[in-house]
């Protein structure tokens, strides 16, 4: 139900991205991202059928405003296809291992290769238009070394710089989260409902919170890191989505960023660096619960499929 979810509201937010695209590599990319989004969703739909399983109502036609003025520049769509593939990506790979039924399983491998195959297109396009930031440059190990217990240290004591690993997941997690953090900006900008305008700034607040604390930590070992992207995001107070597909939207991929600091916690040595990502995700993790039950108070959360409740029937 999740991939199907994701993959619908992905589908009319790109379809609103192409009424106003004007660069011809971004305008191919979105139709690219779109024919992707509209065959995952036939796809999942057959199966469902197949299985006689109930196609959730998710979103229709009426969840987007086509006529909308542009929100966003064409650069942001760039960003935004690579924030989303990735997050798409870490779906399919976790799916994958957990999955027995071989259709499934060749479904789930097919998403994993075509959406790699389309991260190598956008890599492409970020690299030709010039938007693609230098990472973090680091020098060659040239001898064995074994490390000792202040590798830990982070608080106190003589601190370490930070190793190869920690760097790349601070980096990538302020890739994605400048993008979040411009997304949940707009949405806040046009959402018609005044709490879920409220709760939106909260989260854009948060993520420039989480966001700032990461860069500092860069910049600390004299290292680059991506740049917001607020101005790719342009003045229209015309929402171009219905506030629903904007809380799921919005809720899925905070969900993701629960995972992402998993894995970059769990690679890390330095306990400081350690207690920022726990901090990060119990917040999001209390963010994601409020949407949630803003999603319930709407009547817009469709009820996921359950085990059977055996007392229940066992009284019948």
């Amino acid at each position: 139900m999740g991939n199907l979810y994701g993959k619908q509201y992905g589908k009319y937010i790109i379809t609103y991205y192409l009424q106003h695209v004007e660069d011809k590599d971004i305008k191919t990319l979105l139709e690219n991202g779109l024919k992707l989004s509209e065959e995952f969703v036939k796809i999942v739909e057959d199966i469902f059928k197949k299985e006689s399983f109930q196609i959730p109502k998710a979103f229709s036609e009426e969840d987007v405003y086509l006529g909308a003025p542009r929100l966003f520049l064409d650069e942001f769509y760039v960003h935004y296809l690579k924030y989303t593939a990735k997050g798409g990506l870490s779906i399919y790979s976790v799916g994958l291992p957990i999955v027995h039924r071989k259709d499934i399983r060749e479904f789930l491998r097919y998403c994993i290769e075509s959406t790699m195959n389309f991260l190598d297109q956008i890599e492409e396009v970020f690299i030709k238009k010039g938007l693609i930031n230098k990472p973090p440059l680091i020098p060659y190990p040239d001898k064995v070394e074994f490390v000792h217990q202040d590798f830990l240290n982070g608080f106190f004591g003589q601190v370490r710089p930070m190793h190869a690993l920690e760097i790349a997941h601070l980096y990538d997690n302020i890739e994605s989260n400048v993008t979040s953090k411009a997304l949940i900006m707009a949405f806040a900008q046009v959402a018609g409902d005044k709490k879920i305008r409220k709760l939106f700034e909260r989260g854009r607040d948060m993520t420039t919170n989480h966001v700032e604390r990461y860069m500092h930590m860069l910049h600390d070992e004299n290292l680059p890191s991506p740049s917001f992207l607020d101005d790719l995001v342009t003045s229209s107070t015309t929402s171009p989505f219905s506030d629903k597909i904007m809380m799921y939207h919005k809720m899925d991929m905070f969900s993701m960023k629960i995972r992402a600091f998993g894995n970059s916690a769990a690679v890390n040595g330095r306990n400081d660096i350690g207690m920022v990502y726990t901090k990060s995700v119990m917040a999001i993790a209390k963010f994601v619960q409020d949407l949630q039950k803003t999603l319930i108070n709407k009547g817009w959360m469709e009820q996921p499929p359950y085990a059977a409740d055996r007392d229940k029937l066992a009284s019948e």
